[in-house]
């Protein structure tokens, strides 16, 4: 397996632990009650850590299809590179800090954590060009 799929791979594993971690933090706030209901309605606003929580979920559910799209067109093109591997581990390993960071609530670390993700999706696309 390639660099780049096994970080493909990771990111897929990155991705069910954040989910599972932002839906942990909305339990604890809205209820089990209500995760197991049809959520009907409006649901009570999250705050502070699990708020924050959901929004790097969700947050990594905006980068990831393009990350994973980026990747498999790299190795459908046979474009196994220095880019695509530097590209590949700079978007797991800022993803990976990511969620804590953001959690943590440190603003500008967590801008320049994003930042960096988009970087290594930008560096696998360009080996395609």
């Amino acid at each position: 397996m390639t660099t780049e799929l096994c970080m493909l791979m990771w990111s897929v594993v990155l991705g069910l632990v954040q989910i599972v971690i932002a839906a942990s933090g909305s339990v604890s706030q809205r209820g089990l009650a209500w995760a197991a209901s049809a959520r009907d309605g409006e649901a009570k606003a999250l705050t502070g850590v699990p708020a924050r929580l959901c929004r790097a979920s969700s947050n990594f559910l905006e980068t990831f299809p393009l990350f994973a799209v980026a990747v498999l067109l790299a190795m459908a093109l046979n474009r196994h590179t220095g880019l695509t591997v530097l590209g590949a581990q700079l978007y797991f390993w800022t993803r990976l800090v990511y969620m804590p960071v953001y959690a943590a609530g440190i603003p500008y670390l967590r801008t320049l954590v994003w930042a960096g993700s988009i970087a290594g999706i930008a560096l696998v696309l360009g080996a395609l060009f």
